[in-house]
């Protein structure tokens, strides 16, 4: 991601740093803006993943803030200081705090299975149909309504103890400034606001049971919580503003597609999920957008995220980890090219969420839909790139439907984009000229709301005409 022939220790260089955590590592990435475009570093990454604890899964949050806290010192190390802070994450997962401020047990990840058996318990309360209507968010078992309705069930006495619900990101910006808030983009994972107001529907959140004063108001990215403690600025040697940037990591990384101004495009984040979808000015709140599992979640200067979850490189990470976990990524996707078998499975099933073994369950699904199981890892991998690029081509016709636009470009946008592999089939399968990249795409979108906010960027339209000036994109052409 650095951009070469750049002088990053220069004093007149005004720096800004998105910190941005996903699923199975974060990154630190220092960027500045030098002749209209977007310069950036990484300067620190670290790794994350789910451990079991007490019966759950759960997140290290300590260990991750702690990780938070060195690399902002490391910028310090290297003479980069940033004026500016951000951070994203991944949405849906929560911590509680009591009443003074401190957390209630542990973040629980959204690959525990407490939430099982959960929708058909909401669902008793209100039909699935009128809570699209009102929340526009896709039904995923995973979802924060889920989530807390398995706290009103089981664990009803943590909840009363409940001061304060924070999305992580905003539970690491209140660590860094004391200042508790919770930011738009990622509220809206939770499948409790409002589609139309992007405010938190009361009255749903009533309905559902749950204590209505731990939701605190919601605030728009852009806005600043202040510079860190005195604490902390004394840990990392310097004293950093924070902003709440788009903090769903989705959310940034839409912000840095470098698609048409007018948004006339289908992206592709491609990570740990796939999602795949459109940005709309107004919320598609209609049935047949809830029979497809299409969600509207908020994006950057209240536009929509029109959207799918698609279970994404999740699968070739899992597949990785059983057979060969010191193999590097490329060499998979190369292994994979050369093999012939065309199983595929359906990525979207929830078999794939979170199964003991990745293999053995893609073994079975093949097995069971009388397709050859795949014997290698060169196979499996295969099997799972076939797939995702054939979940694409379904998605995309589901959103030429219920759009009516036609879509002649899919960018593809993430970890996911270095996919050489995948970004071909994806070309072959949905018929599409495919463009791929910017892999850091998210950590870009972070800085870029920030930089907005700071008056040195515009507006969206002029941040993604930064992007497309600042990193090179690799084009796959249907039938090259």
């Amino acid at each position: 991601m650095p951009v070469a022939g750049r002088d990053m220790n220069s004093k007149e260089k005004t720096f800004h740093l998105a910190i941005d955590i996903g699923a199975s590592g974060g990154r630190h990435i220092l960027g500045y803006l030098e002749n209209d475009r977007l310069i950036t570093e990484e300067v620190f990454r670290f790794g994350n993943g789910i451990r079991p604890s007490g019966g759950r899964l759960i997140w290290d949050v300590d260990e991750l803030f702690g990780k938070i806290l060195e690399g902002m010192k490391k910028c310090s190390e290297l003479g980069m200081i940033p004026r500016t802070v951000g951070i994203d994450t991944w949405g849906v997962d929560f911590v509680l705090l009591d009443r003074q401020g401190k957390r209630i047990g542990d973040a629980v990840s959204y690959r525990d299975h407490r939430t099982e058996g959960m929708d058909k318990i909401v669902e008793g309360i209100i039909p699935a149909e009128e809570l699209y209507s009102r929340t526009g968010i896709q039904k995923q078992i995973f979802n924060t309504i889920y989530q807390l309705t398995a706290l009103r069930v089981h664990g009803k006495e943590t909840l009363d103890k409940a001061g304060t619900l924070l999305l992580l990101p905003d539970y690491f910006n209140y660590l860094l400034t004391g200042r508790m808030a919770a930011e738009y983009t990622n509220a809206t994972t939770t499948g409790l606001v409002d589609a139309r107001s992007g405010m938190w529907d009361k009255e749903l959140i009533r309905m559902l049971g749950f204590p209505e004063d731990i939701f605190i108001d919601i605030t728009m990215p852009g806005n600043s919580l202040g510079v860190v403690k005195p604490g902390i600025a004394d840990r990392i040697g310097y004293e950093p503003e924070v902003f709440m940037t788009a903090s769903h990591d989705t959310a940034s990384a839409i912000l840095a597609v470098p698609g048409e101004a007018s948004g006339k495009t289908v992206y592709i984040s491609s990570g740990t999920w796939s999602l795949m979808g459109t940005e709309l000015s107004a919320p598609n709140l209609s049935g047949e957008g809830r029979k497809c599992n299409f969600t509207n979640e908020g994006g950057y200067g209240q536009r929509y995220r029109y959207l799918k979850n698609i279970m994404g490189l999740w699968m070739i990470q899992s597949v990785r980890c059983e057979m060969a976990p010191d193999m590097p990524y490329e060499q998979i996707s190369v292994l994979a090219s050369e093999s012939t078998i065309d199983s595929i499975v359906d990525v979207n099933d929830p078999r794939f969420l979170s199964p003991e073994s990745m293999v053995s369950e893609i073994i079975s699904c093949c097995r069971e839909t009388g397709q050859r199981p795949p014997g290698s890892l060169a196979e499996a991998a295969c099997i799972v790139y076939r797939s995702l690029a054939a979940g694409y081509a379904d998605t995309l016709e589901e959103i030429e439907k219920l759009t009516g636009e036609k879509y002649d470009t899919i960018n593809i946008v993430g970890g996911g984009s270095n996919a050489e592999f995948l970004n071909a089939l994806t070309a072959e399968k949905t018929r599409r000229r495919v463009v791929a990249g910017p892999g850091e795409c998210t950590a870009a979108g972070n800085l870029l709301a920030v930089m907005i906010a700071e008056k040195e960027i515009k507006d969206p339209d002029s941040a993604r005409e930064i992007i497309r000036r600042s990193f090179e994109v690799k084009e796959y052409a249907y039938g090259s």
